[in-house]
Formats: C-alpha cells, structure tokens, sequence
C-alpha cells in the first residue's frame, strides 16, 4: 500500500488531452508512470484550463458531478465518472492562503471536476482514493497567475499536489487525428522553445512568451491552455527554476510536453 507523504510535494504542468487520451497507445501509461514516480499526495489542488473565474472559486466540497464540458464525442466519454473524496480541509486552507477583507473564495458547490481536471486524474490515480479540489482561474495575465501560484506555494508543506493542467500548444485548427506523432511547424516550434526555455529557467522569456515565443499566436490563438503554467512556476519559485520534462511528443499534431518543477 502506499504511504502518503510528508515532504514537500513537487509541482507539476501537465497537457491534458481531451477525452480520447484515454485511448491512446502511449499516454496514459506515460501519465501512469509519473504518478508512480511521484510521492504520494494527501490531497491534490488542480488548475484547469478549462475554469476561468473571478473572483476566485473552488469546487464543490460536498459532492458534485462531474462537469463534461466537451461536445460531439460518443457517448462512452460522458460515462467516465471520478469519485475522488472532497476535499474540505483544502478549502479551508485556500481560504486562509487567498482570501481578503471583504473577499473569501467563492465554493461553487454544484460544479464538479472539468475534464482538464479528470481526464489526466483518471489515468495518474485511477483509485481515485485522493481528495481532489479544483481552484478557477481568476485572468490569463502570467504575472498575476504566478504570484497566484507564490500564494498557494504552502500548500507544498502539507502534502498537497498543485497541478497547473493546460496544453503545452492549443489551436484545434492544426489538429489532425493522422498526424501519428508528427505535428505542424507552429507546434513544433513553440515546443522547441518552450522545452529550451524551460530548460533554462528563462522566467522572463516566459512570462514575455507572446513576443519571445516563435508562432506563439498559432500555438495559442487564446492563451488559457497556456496559462496553468504560471500557477505551477509560481508554486514552485521558493525552491528555483528547475524543471524536468517528463513527456514529450504530439498527439493529433498538439504538443503534450508536460513538466515536472521542483524534484521533491
């Protein structure tokens, strides 16, 4: 049985995938193996792609569905459940880490998990034993979200798993289903430079990717599957920048490069 930890939890930037992912030949067990080389969390706080909100809110902490926010799939997608325990204690520390006079953390008690947030989970922690708690993004500004991310960064202590969880490239014009591994010249080359960058613990260079980035407006024409990761470096900024790519490669030709920051 797993033991859960008291150390210092790493912080992880991870590519999603859409519902599909779930039928790939290669990445759920590269999602699998992560989650087996990580320590094992108390509890995990995600930040989606896919929840833009503000003021800031949580999700349910009493039970809630699941929130399937795709459309067109068949229908085995929307049978997916996760059952992972709510996590009430977090929110009370999210409200002690993130409220102000006047503003508390809105619990959004009827929005379950998105499926930035269960689709990676359902591979990572298939038990769903884990209490889970989805936290909304409030802008898109990578400053702002990084030192969103500098006050969770406590949260580390207690053996919560902060996962910042987007799309390393995102403009579904350049999917292709054929692409078998191969990927469109913008997604290759922002790939490129974010692993570089990554690499070299450019903060700058990251926080400036629209104008620093090669094809950063076609590798995200809307920067919200970008965005995570601003959360993840900020949680991670008390220990450096060092970073671990973890997966690489492209699916349907998007790059789902995912990181590892701040080795635990």
């Amino acid at each position: 049985m797993d033991v859960m930890t008291s150390e210092r939890m790493p912080v992880l930037f991870l590519s999603h995938g859409a519902p599909p992912l779930a039928d790939d030949a290669v990445w759920p067990d590269e999602l699998s193996r992560w989650s087996a080389d990580l320590p094992r969390p108390k509890q995990i706080l995600m930040v989606s792609a896919h929840w833009e909100q503000a003021p800031l809110a949580i999700t349910s902490t009493v039970g809630a569905p699941l929130v399937y926010d795709f459309w067109g799939f068949p229908q085995k997608y929307y049978d997916v459940t996760y059952d992972a325990p709510a996590a009430p204690d977090l929110a009370d520390d999210l409200d002690k880490l993130l409220s102000t006079p006047g503003q508390q953390v809105h619990r959004s008690q009827e929005r379950g998990l998105d499926h930035g947030a269960y689709v990676p989970l359902v591979e990572m922690y298939p038990d769903a034993d884990i209490p889970v708690l989805q936290l909304s993004m409030p802008t898109l500004d990578p400053q702002r979200l990084y030192a969103l991310g500098q006050r969770l960064a406590p949260l580390r202590d207690s053996g919560t798993l902060i996962v910042g969880s987007g799309f390393t490239t995102h403009n579904l014009s350049l999917m292709n289903p054929a692409a078998n591994g191969h990927a469109p010249s913008p997604s290759a080359e922002f790939d490129h430079w974010a692993a570089e960058t990554m690499a070299s613990g450019d903060l700058d260079a990251l926080m400036d990717f629209s104008d620093k980035a090669p094809a950063a407006q076609l590798a995200h024409p809307r920067t919200e599957h970008w965005a995570p990761l601003y959360v993840a470096l900020g949680a991670a900024s008390a220990d450096g920048s060092g970073s671990t790519s973890v997966i690489d490669g492209f699916w349907h030709g998007l790059s789902k490069r995912s990181w590892q920051l701040s080795a635990a």
